[in-house]
């Protein structure tokens, strides 16, 4: 089968190889996945830049996201049947309850064996039904990005209620899945973004106001005077230490801030006062359990939810679309497509 490993890392897009493996099979209680797609996050290029916790084993399959078919199911196995259309889990052993301290030890696309290669075999625990209105490269968008807004927007506790204000950074995959969560629950959204083209293109999703961070570097004064002085009740802080300080700036007294990326860098200090005066509630926000996919998928279908995709790459290109996604100028994710 075809293929990429991860040969080295710190070598950054030459850190990806092109190569041919056997094919695997099933073993008990596990299921053979055709991948039709698989698409890619942050975390990829932190893994090949050397920057993420756990390296990955030696010639790993890179990539945590991916939707396909199973194509053959291993003995014991009676969840699933061939023909059945998926998405993995990136956690593979967390399926439900409080974040395990060794959850990043069982992720794909590091720890664990990846997505990007024609056939994989994975847990039949570790695997949620693609909902029918999604085409496989939509699907391939929904086990990190989707559920880390998920996660941030509908699990936090307490639960933010209709009529609320949402703020999100930049128009990711994670941001923009959490402006679709939040409007379909009632909430409000103040996005931000760096272009006219890109303000209109949320405006057209239903953003309530669009601030634009090149034309109004000062954005959190600007939060504070759409929202009267008061702040938003919930930030999607994708940016870290780069854009953490307004973004506290910008939630209300008692507000939610849940610190989901690091684009902006992660180790620089910043005035914590406002946490501490304010009693705002910073949370560190990431990917959630099984059920907790499975509960998004249910939800997702019953809405019809579409992922936003900028662009679809062929899997020869794969490096391309990583580069892509390092230039960070995109509007929704970058996705591979393996045949």
């Amino acid at each position: 089968m075809k293929a990429f490993n991860i040969i080295e890392t710190g070598k950054g897009l030459d850190s990806w190889s092109r190569v041919d493996l056997p094919d695997p099979t099933p073993g008990p209680g596990q299921v053979l996945i055709r991948v039709k797609a698989v698409s890619l996050n942050t975390r990829d290029l932190m893994v090949i830049s050397g920057y993420f916790p756990i390296p990955p084993k030696e010639n790993a399959i890179p990539v945590s996201d991916g939707a396909g078919e199973i194509v053959a199911v291993g003995a014991g196995v009676t969840r699933w049947n061939v023909g059945d259309r998926v998405f993995g889990s990136y956690y593979q052993h967390w399926q439900n309850g409080q974040f395990p301290a060794d959850a990043e030890l069982h992720g794909l696309g590091g720890p664990l064996e990846g997505m990007l290669a024609e056939l994989v075999t994975l847990p039949e625990s570790g695997v949620i039904r693609v909902p029918d209105h999604l085409s496989y490269e939509e699907a391939s968008t929904l086990p990190v990005a989707a559920l880390t807004a998920w996660n941030a927007v509908m699990e936090s506790m307490p639960r933010t209620t209709p009529g609320a204000i949402v703020l999100t950074l930049g128009t990711g995959g994670v941001s923009l899945f959490a402006i679709q969560f939040a409007l379909a629950s009632g909430l409000q959204v103040i996005a931000t973004t760096s272009s006219p083209a890109k303000a209109e293109r949320l405006r057209s999703l239903g953003v309530w106001d669009v601030i634009n961070y090149n034309e109004t570097p000062d954005w959190e004064q600007e939060v504070l005077r759409l929202t009267n002085g008061q702040g938003v009740d919930q930030v999607i802080e994708v940016g870290g230490t780069g854009t953490l300080p307004k973004s506290l700036k910008s939630v209300r007294s008692g507000g939610l801030v849940n610190l989901i990326g690091l684009l902006t860098g992660f180790n620089e200090p910043i005035d914590t006062s406002p946490i501490l005066f304010n009693k705002i509630r910073l949370q560190g926000s990431g990917v959630g359990p099984v059920q907790m996919a499975e509960a998004m998928a249910r939800t997702i279908s019953a809405i019809k939810l579409k992922p936003v995709i900028a662009e679809v790459f062929g899997f020869e290109q794969a490096k391309d679309a990583l580069a892509k996604l390092q230039d960070s100028a995109t509007f929704g994710k970058i996705v591979v497509r393996l045949d």
